[in-house]
Formats: C-alpha cells, sequence, structure tokens
C-alpha cells in the first residue's frame, strides 16, 4: 500500500513560517492509522474516515482563534539545558511547582497536552458520543504527529539562528508531498496498547530533540556542496510562479537523511492509531456506534465555522501553515 489515494496536495503558499507537518501529511497520517486498528474498532472509524482526514489539521487553525493553542504542537527541549533533561519534569504539576504557567507555555506544552487529549478521547469513549470521538480522534491524531517532527522539539525550529530559514516546511511538507505517494511504504502493523501515554509522548519529543541537530548538519552540509541555482526551483501553482526547494535538492536531501522523513511519519501513524486504541482500551471498549448519529455538537460547529474563516483569511495572505 504505497499510493495515497485519497489525500492531495494543496497550495504550497510563501509567507510566514508555518511550523506543522503540512495538510498533506497531517491528512495522511490520520488515514492511514485506521488501518491498524483491531476489528472492534475500524468499522467506525473506516466509515468515518473523511472526516479524519479533513479535520487533521483543525489544531493549526485554532491557533488563529486561540493564543494558547500554539504553545500544544512544540517543546522547547534545549531551552531546558541538554540531553536527558533531568531537571525538566515529565508531571505538569511538578513543571508548574518550578516555573509560571506563561514560562511553560512560551517554551511549549506538547509532552504534557498529549496525554489530556488521550484521557479526553477515553471519556468519549465512555460515553458513546461519536461526534466527540471523532473531533478528539482527528486532533491527538494532529499533535502526536508533531512530536514526531525533530524541529518542533528545538528552538532553532525554522532555521532561523542558523541562515537556514525555511527548512523547517522543507523537511515535514515539501519532501512528503513530492515522495510520500509514491516512495513511503504505510503497511506498517497493527496498533499497540500503550501502558502509559505520557512516557510515551515524553520519549518520542525527546526522540525528536536528538534528531533536530541532524535535520540542521545534513541540510547545511548539503548547501554547501550545491550550486544555489540546483538548490531551488521556480514552478506554477495554482497560478503562482513560486521559489521552492528543487525536487532534485530535496531527493538529495532526503537519501543524506538515510529515510528520517518516511520512518517518522511512520512512526507518527503507530503512535496515533495506539493512542486510539488506548483510551479505547482504556473506556472499557465499548461498542463503537454505527448510525448516523456522528456529527459534532452545536458548540464545536461554531468553533469550526470560526476557524475556518480565520485560516482561509490567513490562507488568502499566505500566512496560514496548512496550505
Amino acid at each position: 500500500m504505497k499510493k495515497i489515494l485519497l489525500v492531495s496536495t494543496l497550495m504550497f503558499l510563501i509567507g510566514e513560517p508555518c511550523f506543522c507537518w503540512g495538510f498533506f501529511a497531517h491528512r495522511a497520517i490520520n488515514y492511514y492509522a485506521v488501518f491498524l486498528l483491531p476489528p472492534d474498532m475500524i468499522p467506525f472509524y473506516k466509515k468515518n474516515i473523511g472526516f479524519l482526514t479533513d479535520h487533521a489539521v483543525d489544531p493549526d487553525k485554532r491557533r488563529y482563534l486561540l493564543a494558547e493553542e500554539g504553545a500544544r504542537h512544540y517543546m522547547d527541549l534545549d531551552h531546558y539545558g541538554t540531553f536527558p533533561y533531568d531537571g525538566l519534569p515529565r508531571s505538569w504539576d511538578s513543571a508548574l511547582r518550578k516555573w509560571p504557567a506563561d514560562t511553560l507555555q512560551k517554551y511549549g506544552i506538547a509532552p504534557w497536552w498529549l496525554p489530556r487529549m488521550v484521557s479526553r478521547l477515553t471519556a468519549a469513549f465512555r460515553m458513546r458520543d461519536a461526534g466527540r470521538i471523532l473531533k478528539i480522534s482527528a486532533e491527538i491524531g494532529h499533535y502526536m504527529a508533531d512530536i514526531h517532527v525533530p524541529l518542533h522539539a528545538s528552538s532553532n525550529h525554522n532555521g532561523q539562528l542558523t541562515g537556514q530559514e525555511g527548512i523547517h516546511g522543507f523537511w515535514e511538507s515539501r519532501i512528503p508531498e513530492l515522495f510520500a505517494s509514491d516512495d513511503y511504504d504505510f503497511l506498517i502493523g497493527h496498533a499497540i496498547y500503550l501502558n502509559a501515554v505520557p512516557n510515551f509522548a515524553w520519549e518520542r519529543i525527546m526522540e525528536s530533540g536528538k534528531a533536530a541537530d541532524t535535520v540542521l548538519r545534513v541540510e547545511r552540509e548539503l548547501s554547501a556542496d550545491t550550486r544555489p541555482e540546483r538548490k531551488y526551483a521556480f514552478s506554477d501553482r495554482k497560478g503562482q510562479v513560486l521559489r521552492q526547494y528543487s525536487e532534485a535538492y530535496a531527493s538529495a536531501y532526503q537519501t543524506r537523511l538515510l529515510g528520517m522523513v518516511e520512518r517518522r511519519m511512520r512512526q507518527s501513524i503507530l503512535a496515533v492509531a495506539s493512542c486510539w486504541y488506548t483510551a479505547w482500551v482504556d473506556a472499557g471498549q465499548p461498542t463503537l456506534p454505527m448510525d448516523n448519529s456522528t456529527r459534532i455538537m452545536d458548540g464545536d460547529g461554531k468553533e469550526q465555522r470560526i476557524m475556518d474563516s480565520l485560516w482561509k483569511s490567513a490562507l488568502i495572505r499566505g500566512r496560514s501553515c496548512t496550505n
């Protein structure tokens, strides 16, 4: 299963830097996670796979609505010293006793936020609230995927400290868009039960933090070996001529990274499915509703309309990270 059949690449605009896997990859991760679920879950999730893919980027849209949303997607680990960051509490309450909440928000709360979302999904399963299950599942897919991105765990999140501006979108958007459909293998296996979701989240973001230096170093070395006219290319996208990293440069970068992007994408898919499965097991493995009661609650629907409106406005201005 190497073709991504229902995920299409949307327009890549150059504007303010944005820090997410990108529309294409987030949708693909949620899509393929469905097929890792056990028989008692997959009919419900497969029936609603369109919702799960369509809403994979809702947390990024919410950044235009809530100021506190952005911190849920990253953590600047290097702000807290060096690996393994022994002085950084893994417990939110312990961290609050050490630093004020606004400091934690400033440097990111991703590994603390994700377990909270999984707890919410467990509660939704217990209530058999189909709309809530789908909404939270789609958003867990986003947050879990984000902590697998190396530059989500570094203060040099877009290469701005090393003269490598644009590397974030290059790694997590441009490369998957170019190569995932034809070259990546998403035959992964089955979701697994996570004995401790908080520990799992911390392990994954620690892995990302350790890989951040490699992401930056390899691109820096490749850039030094590449003539400027070969590094970038201009292409027409929906009537706009855009300057992007060339396909040849992206291919060379991917090769030097030894498959890191594909590997982290595969790990994201398994991790997302495993979070869904763990929440379901912890809820007592309820029978999932298969009727047509999967609409989102009215309050959430209003939020969705506002988020979509703000996101579209940002997209027009070339500032949206889901483009």
